[in-house]
């Protein structure tokens, strides 16, 4: 019961805050005018420190490290949601609220109603390059889902700029110039993160197993999505790929991260019951 409480806290002050985002926004204009409030940044970074206290208990719980899909994601969502809360001190990103404090909520309740029972080994975790690997792992994937989420409110604003009609989310967000060149530096900055994490898992894998690639769901998947943001940061700079052109590759290139390792723990662990 207090695990369970310790993730519905911040759920609760993720979704509050994400009301009150709807509420305080006055009629025919967006809140992304403004940009976030001091008080608004004051309640989302205490979301973030209730938020990283329940998944320093779900993770090392009764002396071991337990990272399950649920746990997994909602570290991730949690590390995206850092990196937000940093930016909306250099840009004007108040749209991207309508899709992130939900998401953080969503994250919360499902750690803990579906907790994942997965144990990493003493081996493992006690392994320096593991831990490396680990944490460029997570960073990289947090940034991943953090492009994803502004490629996907791009793609909502060029659509409505098409229909010559913005709804108050979107009313007045920098422009899609700008929005792009912080998409892809922050694809440019998990592109590095996801080739030190490759790197990583591969000397891990040599020292734990003897084998420099093993044939697996996580190792594949990721392989592939470091070698679409590759191509999608070339074909930038070499061919200046934008627009439509750029957002489905990002949200392809998303898709194909969280297969890695969320989707199969999924399947292992709410499927397989394993």
């Amino acid at each position: 019961m207090w695990s369970i409480l310790l993730h519905l806290f911040p759920a609760s002050l993720y979704a509050g805050l994400w009301l009150y985002y709807w509420r305080a926004q006055p009629a025919g204009q967006g809140a992304a005018a403004i940009g976030m409030a001091n008080n608004e940044r004051l309640v989302l970074f205490l979301a973030l420190c209730a938020h990283g206290l329940a998944l320093h208990s779900a993770i090392f719980s009764s002396g071991e490290m337990r990272f399950g899909f649920s746990t997994a994601l909602s570290l991730i969502v949690w590390l995206a949601i850092c990196f937000y809360w940093v930016e909306t001190l250099y840009a004007r990103l108040g749209g991207l609220r309508a899709i992130v404090l939900p998401v953080g909520a969503l994250a919360c309740l499902l750690t803990a109603f579906v907790p994942g029972n997965h144990v990493l080994s003493d081996i493992n975790v006690a392994s320096p390059v593991f831990r490396i690997h680990f944490v460029t792992t997570m960073l990289a994937n947090s940034l991943v889902m953090l492009a994803a989420l502004h490629a996907l409110l791009m793609a909502l604003a060029t659509w409505q700029l098409h229909r010559a009609r913005f709804s108050r989310a979107l009313a007045n967000l920098p422009p899609l110039l700008t929005m792009e060149a912080l998409l892809f530096r922050l694809i440019g900055i998990a592109f590095v993160l996801l080739t030190l994490a490759l790197a990583t898992g591969i000397i891990f894998t040599e020292i734990r197993y003897g084998q420099v690639f093993r044939l697996t769901h996580e190792t594949v998947l990721g392989s592939v999505s470091w070698l679409m943001f590759g191509v999608l940061l070339a074909g930038r700079y070499f061919r200046g790929w934008r627009g439509r052109t750029a957002l489905r590759w990002t949200m392809v290139g998303f898709i194909t991260t969280m297969l890695a390792y969320i989707g199969s723990r999924f399947v292992i662990e709410v499927l397989l019951h394993r």
